[in-house]
């Protein structure tokens, strides 16, 4: 049974300056999967999301939502549009509203809900990340960190199948980092589809099911994480490191200090080998 639920299909696009952004890149995402685009800046990644979600039309190929192109009919965008959630990297673009509760308040007016729903909804997705005190907050004094977090409120609130952040990490401490990764394991665990992107390696190796590498706007690696991590070469060619955890466990085994079994994916599986 084929589960695909998002589907980039042969996706060209250039910039206006003639900047080739997306090179003919084919990409499945399965519904449910914790997703990872790994990068660096420039690589394509935030061009490939803003198709994900409707927001630029691709100069060749096609996009599927649940197996239907979007293209075909006005109903079948609409139903993307509201089904893939897009956290926008720099969050100063997402982030218009007087005050805190308005801007979370904002996307959930726009389904039709009373004024109680849209405020019940909107405070229990401050509390789920912890940013509840930041209610009545005017957008413009908050930190970059905290419009981060209220852009990701955004989204969460919108209650969608699909959750797409781009480079979501940047600009949190790591209380917030670990908090997040907690939240997306939850989303995770209720069926939610979770893509993200990022050139952190390590968050890549501990927290993804499966991975496309990107590099020049095309697909150069994909697959399961542990297998992704063992091509080197092809993450060297991407300007990516091995992640630390990796790193330690083949020094260990290099040492003779481990034999050679499941290899680790947290700080925690690698402590417990030592």
């Amino acid at each position: 049974m084929d589960n695909t639920i998002l589907e980039l299909k042969d996706i060209s696009y250039n910039y206006p300056n003639g900047t080739k952004a997306l090179d003919k890149i084919n990409i499945k995402i399965t519904e449910g999967q914790k997703v990872v685009f790994l990068g660096s800046n420039g690589s394509g990644k935030s061009t490939a999301f803003l198709h994900m979600n409707g927001i630029l039309k691709p100069m060749e190929g096609e996009v599927l939502f649940k197996g239907q192109m979007v293209s075909d009919t006005k109903t079948v965008w609409k139903d993307l549009w509201k089904n893939v959630g897009l956290v926008f990297q720099d969050p100063e673009t997402q982030v218009f509203s007087p005050n805190v509760l308005q801007e979370i308040s904002f996307g959930p007016m726009n389904l039709g809900l009373s004024k109680e729903e849209v405020k019940e909804r909107a405070l229990k997705t401050m509390e789920e990340i912890d940013i509840l005190q930041l209610k009545d907050k005017a957008t413009h004094f908050l930190s970059s960190g905290q419009k981060k977090l209220v852009s990701l409120a955004d989204v969460l609130v919108m209650d969608t199948e699909i959750i797409i952040l781009d480079e979501p990490t940047a600009s949190l401490d790591c209380k917030h980092i670990s908090m997040f990764t907690d939240l997306l394991n939850q989303l995770s665990s209720k069926g939610k589809t979770i893509i993200l992107s990022t050139h952190d390696v390590n968050l890549a190796y501990s927290w993804a099911e499966y991975i496309f590498v990107i590099k020049d706007g095309r697909v150069i690696l994909e697959g399961k994480t542990e297998n992704v991590f063992k091509e080197r070469e092809i993450l060297q060619e991407a300007h990516l490191q091995t992640p630390w955890i990796l790193d330690v466990y083949q020094h260990m085994l290099e040492k003779e200090k481990v034999k050679d079994v499941t290899i680790p994916r947290s700080k925690e599986e690698l402590l417990k080998l030592i």
